[in-house]
């Protein structure tokens, strides 16, 4: 079975970041489903656009929990999504699963009625708050046990107690799966922002695979050392001396530390990669005869701090790209310089910031665009995720 043949299905597509790292790795998607019409619209853009690996998605827009899944596809080896973060994030209302958006239930039964190799959900760290810690452990006993369905006048918390139940048995169900999960910081993978998503995978039982989650390439004190002992990174940025920032207070004693513990060695890894390194090759906004080639890239005037938000430095990941029901919160996705200033990240810089292709085009509004953007899965962390599942999912 050759690698492009392994086909996936995806869910709550959004913009398509998980999706696009997934179809980089070597996943090949027959149908994505989302039912934003803004994502959408994005996506159909892109279909017909430069970025090669759109162009043959099969986009379904629409609820999730009208389609028959069944019916819509056969042989799939791995079922994806996001299921709406809202319910559990940070930034959100945190009703869990009494809010109306939690789709948890839609991927389970995808699950179940697709019956995949192997199956990747993504959510946000929320997901993990000590008030959500037992539906977490419903959610991973359904992706177990999908067949073994909650009864229509079962509450979830009955539910949960049979699964539990079984779950501690000898007794075997007709599909059943493998399933870990792991909060996992983008950084840590090469992305240039500190971002951290729950990863939850289950390979089918059947299957017997053993796999982990892939090992972190990046790290911190690799950048702090070519920044603060060696200089190679000012170097590598072509930064002169007088116009590089004064050594961050907040990072003093860990400079110092480095620099006696890896006198003769430098820390093993890549560095983290930074907002500058992002930016790399991208004109400034704020000159329109510069910026013309690039998509996206429209100056937006109006940004100030307000407390708790005031910005990203240059030369550190960035901060979390963030957008709320309806766009961005106030203070954030902002670029702080060495100057001082701040001005907001336009939509192709965080499209940088969260690994997207420079040929892959947004559709909306500044606001919309930073929504789509600030929900999606960094690229580069979907395909290292991605790419580890296929190597186990023949």
């Amino acid at each position: 079975m050759s690698r492009r043949n392994l086909r996936s299905i995806e869910l709550f597509t959004g913009a398509g970041g998980l999706a696009l790292g997934l179809e980089a790795a070597g996943w090949e998607h027959v149908a994505l489903l989302e039912r934003d019409a803004d994502a959408c619209a994005t996506i159909r853009l892109n279909n017909h656009g430069r970025c090669s690996l759109v162009h043959d998605w099969r986009l379904l827009e629409g609820d999730v929990r009208a389609v028959r899944f069944s019916e819509l596809t056969s042989n799939i080896e791995l079922v994806a999504g996001g299921p709406p973060c809202q319910p559990f994030s940070l930034g959100g209302k945190h009703r869990g699963s009494g809010d109306h958006r939690d789709m948890f239930p839609e991927a389970v039964r995808a699950v179940r009625e697709l019956t995949p190799r192997v199956f990747v959900f993504e959510n946000v760290k929320g997901l993990l708050r000590q008030s959500f810690s037992r539906y977490l452990g419903y959610v991973i006993l359904q992706l177990t046990y999908p067949t073994l369905v909650c009864g229509e006048t079962e509450m979830w918390q009955e539910h949960l107690a049979r699964l539990e139940r079984h779950h501690t048995s000898a007794k075997e169900t007709e599909l059943e799966y493998r399933v870990v999960f792991r909060l996992l910081n983008a950084a840590d993978y090469g992305v240039p922002q500190y971002r951290h998503r729950v990863f939850i995978v289950g390979f089918r039982k059947d299957v017997g695979r053993e796999w982990s989650f892939p090992k972190e390439t990046h790290n911190l004190d690799k950048l702090l050392w070519e920044q603060w002992v060696t200089g190679e990174y000012w170097d590598d940025h072509k930064v002169a001396r007088k116009d590089r920032p004064q050594l961050p207070e907040k990072l003093r004693a860990r400079i110092a530390r480095l620099k006696t513990d890896y006198t003769l060695v430098p820390p093993s890894g890549l560095r983290y990669q930074t907002v500058r390194d992002a930016l790399r090759g991208i004109p400034d906004p704020r000159d329109p005869q510069k910026n013309v080639v690039f998509k996206n890239h429209e100056f937006r005037p109006g940004a100030r701090a307000y407390p708790g938000h005031t910005g990203s430095n240059l030369d550190e990941p960035s901060k979390t790209l963030k957008a709320g029901d309806h766009g961005v919160p106030g203070g954030e996705n902002m670029l702080r310089l060495s100057t001082g200033e701040l001005r907001y990240f336009t939509v192709r810089e965080s499209a940088r910031l969260q690994t997207f292709p420079d040929d892959y085009e947004f559709s909306g509004s500044w606001t919309e665009c930073m929504r789509q953007i600030g929900n999606a899965v960094p690229v580069r962390l979907a395909g290292m995720v991605g790419q580890s599942i296929l190597s186990q999912a023949h």
